[in-house]
């Protein structure tokens, strides 16, 4: 019988002092955390207590992912669900064909490059299945001048917030003024962690990867008072179990559902599963 694991990662701030004073507050990154949990047991997978705020550092997540690969073998599923700001760092291992950033998830401690995330992947066993949902920001500079430049009414307008006096706090995505700051004091140590993996599109994955990401490359994911946007509408898309469809069908709908400018995008990675394509959301 096929085993089900699943790790819920969720910040509702980052520690100051790892990002040039930048406290990185959001209101709902670990409820997202904790529903996706409660998502995962209904569904009957073996739930991880979710990584929340200060206990979602760097060492934890990386560590727990690599429990996550030795206990998982052929035809098991990881659901993999992160919740906070995205980030970026100047690529140089030359993957990134477009912008030349890598994308990074903003821990506690400090940004998890995506080389670092595929490599994670790299350990699991030939025929794991992983189904990742990442509400977050990978838009760069396009967040920055976002988050900078429209007014209150208009973040409200895009993102459906509620209270005007939360806007400040909506866009999960480090402003471009902290990820330059904080490139330039700990570049050595991103630099490292490029320099000593494999780029991400050249790591081997023998296992088959789901993505859905909150949003475009160029685009921003939007917080909220409850859930994320993303995080909100796949949970009424899937209706406490009620969705029926595949996870392309939920990745559709969910797109349906959002506003033009929050597209959530459909990533496949490793070896390619039409058959897990085609199966029921979050099936073990």
């Amino acid at each position: 019988m096929a085993t089900g694991l699943s790790v819920h990662i969720g910040l509702n701030q980052v520690d100051p002092a790892a990002y040039d004073g930048w406290s990185g507050e959001l209101g709902a990154g670990e409820q997202d955390a904790v529903d996706m949990a409660r998502l995962a047991d209904a569904a009957r997978f073996d739930v991880t207590d979710p990584l929340l705020s200060a206990a979602a550092t760097a060492e934890t997540v990386t560590a727990t992912l690599e429990a996550a690969a030795a206990r998982l073998a052929e035809g098991d599923i990881l659901f993999l669900s992160y919740a906070g700001h995205g980030g970026q760092v100047p690529d140089l291992n030359h993957d990134e064909t477009g912008d030349r950033l890598d994308e990074t998830w903003v821990l506690y401690d400090r940004q998890l490059v995506d080389d670092e995330l595929f490599e994670l992947f790299g350990k699991f066993a030939k025929g794991v299945r992983i189904w990742l949902l990442s509400d977050s920001c990978h838009s760069g500079t396009v967040a920055g001048r976002l988050a900078e430049t429209l007014s209150a009414q208009e973040l409200d307008r895009r993102f459906r917030t509620v209270e005007p006096e939360e806007v400040g706090r909506r866009i999960r995505a480090m402003p471009q003024s902290v990820q330059s700051a904080v490139y330039r004091r700990d570049r050595d140590a991103y630099d490292r962690i490029q320099n000593t993996r494999t780029a991400k599109d050249l790591t081997r994955i023998d296992a088959s990867v789901l993505k859905i990401s909150g949003c475009q490359d160029n685009q921003t994911s939007a917080d909220g008072i409850v859930n994320g946007l993303f995080t909100g509408t796949l949970l009424e898309v899937w209706r406490d179990g009620a969705f029926a469809g595949s996870y392309r069908g939920l990745h559709r709908e969910v797109v349906r559902r959002m506003p033009p400018d929050q597209t959530p995008d459909f990533v496949q990675a490793g070896v390619a599963n039409p058959a897990f394509v085609r199966q029921r959301p979050f099936t073990i």
